[in-house]
């Protein structure tokens, strides 16, 4: 009898920790680049970004192959991977945090929520802290989370050949876009 009811506490708990965790691997992760002296648009689109969420702890963590990213322009990709970020040395990018503002969600009502977002993100090799805005929505009981940040070229040791100086900007326009589903 004991392990019977054992075996229902298990699975019953099981149940309950496995909703608490959100998962994509199917996030999008766009990126551009504006500055006056761009002829040709630096943007591209990562749709396979994997994105794990923990509805109790607020924890999430974020991970992306570099060499996901899709261009519009064949040569601006190969670029991309090999002079500027280095993809065959530095072949993924990952974040790790906590929303701190994880009071002001309720999880079980739709709604549009304000959160911030800190925690360790790697790029290039690199790991900086950084504190991000972000939205949590919830729509019919499913959750997506977005974000629309600024990633610094310098701080990731990233370095730009003279010629294209002008044409990329020092600061990338970053929108994180993660529609997730029960683990």
């Amino acid at each position: 009898m004991k392990k019977i009811i054992a075996a229902i506490a298990f699975t019953t708990l099981a149940n309950i920790s496995f909703a608490q965790v959100q998962f994509t691997k199917n996030g999008t992760i766009q990126f551009k680049s504006t500055t006056t002296n761009t002829v040709d648009k630096v943007e591209a689109t990562n749709k396979s970004a994997v994105c794990k969420l923990n509805t109790a702890t607020g924890e999430v963590e974020f991970g992306i192959l570099i060499k996901s990213f899709v261009f519009t322009n064949d040569l601006m990709q190969q670029h991309f991977n090999e002079n500027y970020m280095e993809s065959d040395k530095f072949p993924k990018s990952t974040f790790k945090g906590k929303i701190e503002t994880l009071s002001a969600v309720n999880f079980k009502a739709d709604g549009v929520y304000k959160v911030l977002v800190q925690g360790a993100m790697t790029i290039h090799g690199v790991t900086k802290n950084v504190k991000v805005p972000g939205t949590v929505t919830i729509k019919g009981g499913k959750i997506a989370i977005s974000s629309a940040f600024g990633i610094a070229l310098a701080d990731y040791g990233i370095s730009l050949p003279g010629a294209e100086r002008d044409k990329i900007s020092k600061e990338i326009s970053t929108v994180v876009n993660c529609s997730l589903q029960s683990l």
